[in-house]
């Protein structure tokens, strides 16, 4: 039986992604290189709240669990939002980032906490980081105090994902400093896409600076719902000025997000074969492509 005509064109169509172009040919996922002796630090930074910085850096967390990472969450935001997803109450804590920052020097594997989930871990904050940035303005070398904080940590462990504050302070700056690189989630609307070109050019001046090593991982659709005319255009328009440093992968609408905050776990394991679990685990596998070391 003949096909019908155009079939080849819709086809073809079925292997677009939802930025509009053709899915890449990923690598398959591999085990780690141990020639990498430190972890990778990846700072999820954007100025604007509600964009999807904590439930990425819970969810691509957990999906780089699965593929055999060893992962620590470093919650970098005074509303301990990274805490409270993973179902910890961060109130609790004695000893927290803000500790270990301000603080005398102590070890910060007392502060690291355990999941649920295997492989990944957290170091949470709560409300007394937000005095943190006050304190930290008169200390030697104050944008180097995360790094420093961190440094003991990245022999235990493959990825480290900071989940910074929606601001561009010390705070961000911290986590920049201490970063190898940057993904910024980026939510599909008009307000959100007018703040990214401030945030890198404020990642250029952290390179330039006091990070040689920093670079831009990629920008990550968030929110996305292609079924809107809004949405699709902000997709184009961030195509246009940040071509293939555009993630893919977009994360899409789903109430199973606000969800899986309630339950405090990751989406890969609240609801492990839905469409939001399989779109960060193909997040996972594009930042394993862009980052070797991983």
């Amino acid at each position: 039986m003949a096909e019908r005509p155009g079939a080849d064109a819709a086809a073809d169509a079925l292997k677009l992604g939802p930025t509009g172009r053709p899915w890449p040919e990923l690598p398959a996922p591999r085990p780690r290189d141990p020639a990498y002796a430190e972890a990778v630090v990846i700072a999820l930074c954007n100025q604007k709240g509600g964009v999807g910085k904590t439930t990425t850096a819970i969810n691509l967390g957990a999906a780089l669990s699965e593929l055999g990472r060893r992962v620590l969450l470093i919650d970098f935001d005074p509303q301990g939002s990274l805490s409270v997803g993973l179902g910890v109450n961060p109130n609790s804590f004695d000893l927290t980032i803000y500790n270990l920052l301000v603080g005398p020097r102590a070890d910060p594997r007392a502060a690291v906490v355990g999941t649920a989930t295997p492989g990944l871990d957290l170091l949470p904050a709560n409300i007394d980081l937000s005095a943190a940035e006050v304190q930290l303005v008169s200390e030697v070398a104050r944008e180097h105090s995360l790094a420093r904080v961190i440094g003991p940590l990245k022999e235990d462990y493959d990825v480290i994902l900071i989940d910074c504050a929606p601001s561009l302070g010390l705070l961000a700056v911290n986590a920049l400093t201490a970063a190898d690189g940057v993904i910024v989630p980026l939510e599909c609307e008009f307000f959100a896409l007018r703040g990214v070109a401030m945030l890198t050019d404020t990642i250029d001046k952290v390179h330039d600076r006091l990070n040689p090593k920093l670079r831009l991982i990629g920008i990550l659709g968030t929110m996305y719902d292609g079924r809107t005319l809004h949405n699709r255009e902000v997709m184009e328009r961030v195509l246009e000025a940040f071509g293939e440093t555009v993630f893919h992968t977009a994360i899409r609408r789903t109430v199973q997000f606000p969800e899986t905050t309630v339950a405090g776990e990751p989406i890969t394991t609240y609801a492990t074969g839905s469409a939001g679990a399989e779109q960060y685990r193909s997040l996972a596998r594009e930042v394993l492509a862009r980052c070797p070391a991983v």
